[in-house]
Order: structure tokens, then sequence, then C-alpha cells
């Protein structure tokens, strides 16, 4: 774990952090290192596995944002030793494919979660079918979102989701306020399911979709699937894993 790669976001901390630690350890190509170094908040940590996916590289995030959840502690000293005791965390991605009212259709990868969100007043119809067969022929509601294990302590856990354990091989889906049926909070559902949701009265009731930073406006329907040919890989200092660090959430206060 010689060979890094810096990224930072845009604020004047990480570029200060970017400046400093390129100069100490050196910046190689990301094609040509041996791990990927994000400086910034959780926003920058699935930005940067959105835009690597495809260079198959570890990627360790130190933070310099709000929250972190994702990140290892900022420390400049001793970095490649750090990498080199690190413990490694695998996550598959969902793949959404959405239809919106023209026909058109969009696909994209969620690392946390794919939601959909009404974008007017009026609260949103959809009709949810798990591996074809229809289990909520009409939730009324503000949204609705699938996450993933790795996600789940985000929106998800917001929204009054489940936590799941890293390696739970579960998915998780959850209504956003819903208004009916009232008494339903979601459902875990195995990682290898298939959700589609289907949006009623689509023109009077408008919903997007959204897997992690790319949104989809006026969809009729949405189909959502774990990519298990896809494994991203994270990096944390040992004894701070994702593991653990999903663990010791559900027992914060």
């Amino acid at each position: 774990m010689t060979r890094l790669h810096f990224i930072a976001s845009a604020s004047p901390e990480a570029q200060d952090a970017l400046t400093r630690l390129s100069q100490r350890y050196g910046q190689v190509p990301s094609r040509e290192a041996d791990a990927i170094v994000a400086l910034g908040g959780d926003g920058l940590m699935l930005q940067a596995l959105h835009e690597t996916l495809e260079l198959k590289k570890p990627i360790y995030g130190m933070n310099l944002g709000s929250l972190g959840f994702l990140m290892n502690d900022y420390r400049e000293e001793e970095l490649p030793e750090r990498l080199a005791r690190a413990e490694t965390a695998k996550i598959h991605p969902l793949a959404m494919a959405a239809t919106d009212r023209y026909g058109a259709r969009h696909e994209a990868l969620a690392i946390n979660e794919v939601s959909l969100l009404r974008e007017t007043r009026q609260t949103a119809k959809i009709r949810i079918l798990i591996d074809g067969r229809a289990r909520v022929e009409e939730l009324n509601c503000d949204g609705v979102m699938v996450a993933t294990a790795a996600g789940s302590t985000a929106y998800n856990f917001s929204a009054h989701g489940p936590v799941l354990p890293l390696d739970s091989r579960l998915l998780a889906l959850t209504p956003i306020s819903a208004f009916r049926p009232r008494r339903w909070h979601g459902a875990l559902l195995p990682h290898k399911s298939k959700v589609r949701f289907e949006i009623l009265e689509a023109d009077k009731r408008p919903v997007s979709a959204v897997a992690d930073q790319a949104e989809v406006r006026n969809v009729v329907s949405v189909d959502i699937a774990e990519r298990g040919d896809i494994a991203l890989e994270m990096l944390f200092d040992r004894g701070r894993g994702l593991h653990e660090r999903i663990l010791a959430e559900q027992f914060s206060y």
C-alpha cells in the first residue's frame, strides 16, 4: 500500500489536506494506485466509490466532513502502516432501473439506498411487488426505499428503518411517512429479492427515484435488485471496521 491516489472534497480543509498528503506520500494516477484515499465526508466516499467502480481499487476514507460514518479518523502520520493493517468491507450495490412517464429508461447504482419520494404536496401512491408478487397494493406515503446493509444506518435509519449487520445478506424495505397502511413499518428482504415499485396516479401524484446521488423525476415504475457480481472494497482501521460500526450504532442513544 505504498502507491496512493488522493482525492478530496471541495472544502478548504480537505483541499489543504490533499496538498500536504500528496507532498508527503506522493500522488500516482488512480489506475496505478494500490489504494485510493478519500478526504472528506460520507458524500465524498459515495462519490469515490461510484467514480472508481471500474478500477476495482480499495478505498480508504479519512473524515474531513460532518458525519463520517464511512470514514476513518483523519491523521497524517503512518498512513501506509494504517492501510497495511486495515480491515476490508465488501459491499454489493443495488441496481436501479427506472422508467419515466415518457417511456425512457434510466439505470443507476446505489451503494446506500434507492428511495422514491413524492414531488408535490400530495402523497404518493405506490404498489410494491417482491419477486413478481404484489405485497402492498397501495402505499400512501411521502416515499419508500430499499437500503443495503451498508446504507441501513443512513437515510433508512432516519426513517426508522432497521440497522442491518453487514453480513446479514438482507435488504431493508422502509416506508417514509406512511399514511396508509399506517401500521406497516416495512420489511426485511433476502438480499436476492427483486423489488418493483409501480406508481399509481403518476400524472396527478408525481414521484422521483433517487439512487444515492442520481435522481430520475416523474417515474412510473422502478425495479431494484442487488448486483452480486460487483463488490466494492472499503478499508477501515483495525478494530473500527464497518461491521463494528453498524453493530455499535444499534446501541447508541
